[in-house]
């Protein structure tokens, strides 16, 4: 197999699983109180809504990125179900796009020059980027949610899915 077939191949399964991971993580928290979702505790966001809602600004933007269109944060935003219902439909979106991507759109670079970096590196980094993102958020949940006495976490690492999670 081409090295740049197993890293389209890879980045369509990463993208796949991080949305079966965003999803079962959101299916988790819709069987828990809103009021705790939304409860201020000490992290680097201040409470589950608004660390779900940071992973969606920021897989928007880098969606935006790959996809090289503007990013539109129109929407982006309001209760908690509107948010979880949101990052769960952008999160199939991303992967839907990484999908139908071919290796040459995968492999190629894409400049990023704003206030925050200036860089020109392969698709398949950024799409890594959003992947990476999601997992370290995701295990902030996990602890927030630990700290709000919730004790069910479902499982949501990578090797699980190739497992269990695409069997679903």
């Amino acid at each position: 197999m081409r090295p740049d077939a197993t890293i389209v191949s890879l980045m369509k399964n990463y993208a796949n699983y991080n949305f079966w991971a965003n999803k079962t993580l959101v299916d988790w928290l819709s069987t828990k109180p809103e009021n705790l979702l939304e409860q201020e505790m000490p992290s680097s966001f201040s409470s589950i809504k608004k660390t779900i809602s940071h992973m969606l600004e920021c897989q928007q933007y880098w969606l935006s990125i790959i996809q090289k269109k503007e990013a539109n944060f129109e929407g982006i935003g309001g209760s908690l179900e509107v948010v979880l219902n949101t990052f769960v439909k952008q999160s199939e979106e991303f992967a839907a796009f990484v999908d139908v991507m071919t290796a040459e759109q995968v492999t190629s670079p894409t400049l990023i020059a704003n206030q925050w970096l200036h860089c020109d590196f392969a698709n398949f980094e950024y799409i890594m980027q959003v992947i990476n993102h999601s997992t370290y958020h995701r295990g902030q949940i996990t602890t927030i949610g630990r700290q709000l006495g919730f004790t069910d976490a479902p499982m949501t690492e990578y090797n699980f899915y190739n497992i269990h999670g695409k069997a679903e």
